[in-house]
């Protein structure tokens, strides 16, 4: 067996971890909305055709805010063929996911979703196809109280107070060429720096969100942000980048190593902030929004690798023919080694607690998503459900900064740690809570606990996410094949981390 120390002092804090940290996202995609969480007539839907089994999940991973509309679906969407009554809402072409969207759902039901399960909107604006008037009109429909042509029509539709919402994104990858109308650096910045005068002009007191850099293989990587947050600065208040992990032939030891995979791309997002703002001597600061995040394994989709994307305009699904309606498309079967690398990935969000604020895992419902529904039938928790629960409730607090000597294991982003541990302490309940990686495949590993400056510690509990095999997946038929798995303890500063393991500890 193998040893392992972590340490952290009381002096030496990352920060405190934002509770939109374990934020979420649902686009016009597959089954996210229809049958994810829209369902009239489903035995378990409310009187607004909401699954109600599926808002009982949403509230147990306590999501506090959800992006919506998209994703690539808003840079095609009209907002307006959204509300309204709702056998006079058009059908159209969605270009984004080749298929046909019937708009039975929109921002009014959305919003109102959101209310009952208690979380907060983050809308797109579509900067692709739309124009910034549009942005305006929708921050007036959606928060202007009343008096006015767009907040009178909202009452209309049944919403008498406004819905206030606060995070508004200023459109969705638009340095890519596979958004519908993609845009240079130069011309977005134009086009997001009207489009946020006027919604700022409705409502002083939203937050707006920049496209940022999405993924590193773009030639605009980096130098997009540098040039958008030079002139977008005073109007902004996070950069938006996306990370996905994919099991593509690299090997399980780097498949594991992921979570520095992020770790790299969250520090260069950080270093062109702090960059424009030293260059332009701006005094404000601006933080990150990694408004997508997961294990996305391309199941679904004709691709080789990400680096494809790079000049893909189409993406070509193997699960559906094109043109059809709310398609089972995207469903990612996740498996017990896909949950340790998403809590892998977890575990890099808290250690850079200083400068992130939102994450969104993408997505919430069907989509490469922790809860999969049967149409007409019950609800699923996929693997990677278990890891994100135990961050949401478990991961909030200071995260300190966990010094680590361990033995190294060799990957492709360099020789690490066999273990990756993320500390935070819940100064209510005076307790630690760690969360923490074994990458080793073969042996346990023993870790011991030095919490400087915190008195006498020792562990209380101990879960690990576990299952038959490393490719054990969650399934309608056998749902509890993969899960948390509680460990004895010691009742000593010290616990054994299984092989190839993702696990969380409390001391006290």
């Amino acid at each position: 067996m193998k040893n392992a120390k972590v340490t952290v002092n009381r002096l030496f804090e990352i920060g405190e971890v934002k509770d939109t940290m374990f934020s979420s996202f649902t686009e016009h995609l597959g089954r996210s909305i229809y049958s994810g969480i829209y369902e009239p007539g489903h035995p378990d839907a409310d009187e607004g055709g909401f699954r109600k089994d599926v808002m009982d999940l949403v509230k147990e991973l306590k999501v506090p805010v959800i992006r919506y509309p998209g994703g690539n679906f808003v840079s095609c969407y009209d907002w307006h063929d959204g509300i309204g009554p709702k056998d006079q809402r058009p059908r159209r072409l969605d270009y984004a996911w080749s298929t046909i969207e019937t708009n039975e759902f929109g921002i009014d039901d959305f919003c109102q979703w959101a209310e009952k399960i208690g979380v907060e909107p983050m809308i797109a604006v579509n900067l692709g196809t739309g124009n910034i008037k549009d942005a305006g009109d929708l921050v007036e429909y959606c928060n202007f109280p009343g008096g006015t042509y767009w907040s009178d029509l909202r009452i209309k539709n049944g919403h008498k107070e406004p819905y206030n919402v606060k995070y508004w994104c200023l459109g969705n990858e638009m340095e890519g060429s596979w958004q519908a109308g993609h845009l240079s650096a130069e011309d977005y910045t134009k086009k997001a720096l009207e489009a946020a005068k006027i919604m700022r002009w409705v409502d002083p007191s939203i937050k707006l969100v920049a496209c940022g850099s999405s993924y590193e293989m773009l030639p605009t990587y980096m130098e997009w942000d540098r040039k958008m947050l030079t002139e977008l600065w005073d109007q902004v208040d996070y950069l938006s980048t996306h990370n996905y992990t994919m099991n593509a032939g690299q090997g399980t030891t780097n498949y594991l190593a992921a979570y520095k995979q992020l770790d790299d791309h969250i520090k260069n997002s950080a270093r062109v902030i702090e960059y424009v703002k030293a260059k332009n001597h701006f005094k404000k600061d601006i933080k990150i929004c990694l408004d997508e995040w997961n294990v996305w394994n391309f199941q679904d989709i004709k691709l080789d690798s990400l680096d494809d994307l790079a000049g893909l305009t189409t993406f070509e699904m193997t699960s559906a023919e094109k043109w059809e309606i709310a398609p089972s498309i995207l469903q990612e079967k996740y498996s017990l080694l896909d949950a340790t690398v998403c809590g892998g990935l977890g575990i890099t969000l808290l250690n850079n607690a200083d400068v992130v604020d939102i994450a969104c895992l993408a997505q919430l419902i069907n989509v490469i998503a922790p809860i999969t529904t049967k149409r007409g039938g019950g609800v699923l928790k996929q693997a990677i459900y278990y890891p994100f629960y135990l961050l949401s409730n478990y991961g909030r607090g200071t995260a300190l900064k966990p010094v680590v000597d361990a033995p190294k294991v060799a990957t492709e982003f360099g020789d690490l740690n066999v273990v990756e541990p993320a500390v935070i302490y819940d100064k209510d309940k005076d307790e630690f809570h760690v969360f923490i990686l074994n990458t080793d495949q073969e042996e346990a590993v023993k870790v011991d606990f030095e919490l400087q400056g915190y008195g006498d510690r020792k562990v209380v509990s101990h879960c690990v996410l576990a299952g038959p095999s490393a490719e054990t997946i969650n399934t309608f038929e056998k749902p509890d094949e993969v899960g948390m798995k509680e460990l004895p303890v010691s009742g000593s500063t010290e616990a054994e981390l299984p092989a190839m393991s993702w696990n969380m500890l409390i001391l006290k």
